[in-house]
Parts: C-alpha cells; sequence; structure tokens
C-alpha cells in the first residue's frame, strides 16, 4: 500500500491529478489510514498507470472513462467499445490529414527560407514574410 507522494513520484503524477481522477470517478476512493491519508493498492496504480498510456496516445478522459466501464465489469459490449475505439481512430486519422495539410502549405515557405539563406540580405524581413505576411494591412 503506497501513499500519494509515493504513488505521484512512481507515476510521474502530480498528486493533485490523483485526487482530480478520484473526484470525477476515474479512479475509486481508495483506503484510508486511521489519520485520513489515502493508500493506494498495486490495481490502483496499474489503472493510474493505463488511464496515463490512454491520455497520451490522445483518447479525453472521458473516452478513458468508457473503456474503464468495461474493465470495472460493467456492461459495455465489445460491439460498444469498438464503436468508440473506430471514432477515435477515424479522429485521428482527420487529425494527421489536416496535420498534412498544414506541412504542404509550411514546406514552400520554408524552402523560401532556405534559398534566402543561402543569399542573405542584411537587415530585411524574412522574405517570407515579405511575400505571405501574417497579417493583412486591413487587419493591421
Amino acid at each position: 500500500m503506497l501513499q500519494v507522494g509515493e504513488v505521484s513520484r512512481q507515476l510521474g503524477l502530480n498528486p493533485q491529478t490523483l485526487y482530480f481522477y478520484e473526484r470525477i470517478g476515474l479512479m475509486p476512493s481508495p483506503k484510508r489510514t486511521a489519520a485520513g491519508y489515502r493508500l493506494y493498492e498495486q490495481s490502483d496504480l496499474e489503472r493510474l498507470a493505463f488511464i496515463s498510456h490512454a491520455k497520451a496516445l490522445g483518447l479525453s478522459l472521458e473516452e478513458i472513462r468508457e473503456l474503464l466501464l468495461l474493465q470495472d465489469g460493467r456492461q459495455l459490449s465489445c460491439q460498444e467499445v469498438y464503436d468508440r475505439l473506430l471514432k477515435k481512430v477515424q479522429h485521428i486519422d482527420e487529425t494527421i490529414s489536416q496535420l498534412q495539410t498544414l506541412k504542404a502549405q509550411l514546406k514552400p515557405l520554408l524552402d523560401q527560407c532556405q534559398q534566402s539563406l543561402t543569399h542573405p540580405s542584411t537587415g530585411q524581413q524574412c522574405v517570407v514574410f515579405q511575400q505571405h505576411p501574417l497579417v493583412s494591412p486591413a487587419e493591421s
């Protein structure tokens, strides 16, 4: 059994994060000492590690909650889990597409900068901002 400080050090989480997860129902209320200190079991650490890993993969806390329902033995069918995961994968695909579009827009600007670096002009604004201002004169 570990106290909050030990758990937060082991998992690299802020103690306030542990309290927050408990408050919003991602974590069950842990056992407590006679003095009221929270005590976490190995299963709690595994659950917290899962939450951290799922967050790092881009799942929202609500999506994580839905997946934890299955682990907790609540009735989430495989179809429901599949539907939720498919929706997340589709969202990731959309994000990748948007990032690829942004990359395609930035690449020519990067190339222009590279050309400008081979023939520098002192005291002048970067050629990219001369040709593609971030704020048009009408907006300033």
